[in-house]
């Protein structure tokens, strides 16, 4: 799986920010990006562990890392990391993605002569 949801230069930023070193075993892993990336397609898809697909490792092992990295604080440095140029790409907003409530559209309002 090559799709890749991270950009060259937000890994760079997020790079330095990921424990351990190329070659380390155990819960730091090998490939800290392909681990970064199988969080973000879990956050993405809105999906239940059990379903990341196995090319991102041991899904047991990779929510495991997650768990580890939240109560540490290590993703609050990543995101700090690369939010300093925010990537507008997701935000619009619009009336297909925010519906008004009927009672902010003018319904159940009589018209007064």
């Amino acid at each position: 799986m090559e799709r890749r949801v991270l950009s060259d230069k937000q890994w760079a930023l997020m790079a330095p920010h990921c424990l351990g070193k190329p070659g380390d075993a155990g819960p730091r892993g090998t490939d800290k990006r392909l681990f970064v990336e199988a969080v973000l397609w879990i956050v993405r898809t809105g999906s239940p562990w059990r379903d990341l697909p196995e090319e991102f490792g041991k899904r047991n092992t990779v929510f495991k890392r997650f768990r580890d990295g939240v109560k540490a604080g290590i993703w609050q440095k990543r995101f700090d990391a690369v939010s300093g140029q925010p990537d507008m790409q997701y935000a619009m907003v619009d009336a297909t993605i925010v519906k008004v409530h009927r009672h902010g559209q003018g319904a159940g309002l009589k018209a007064r002569p």
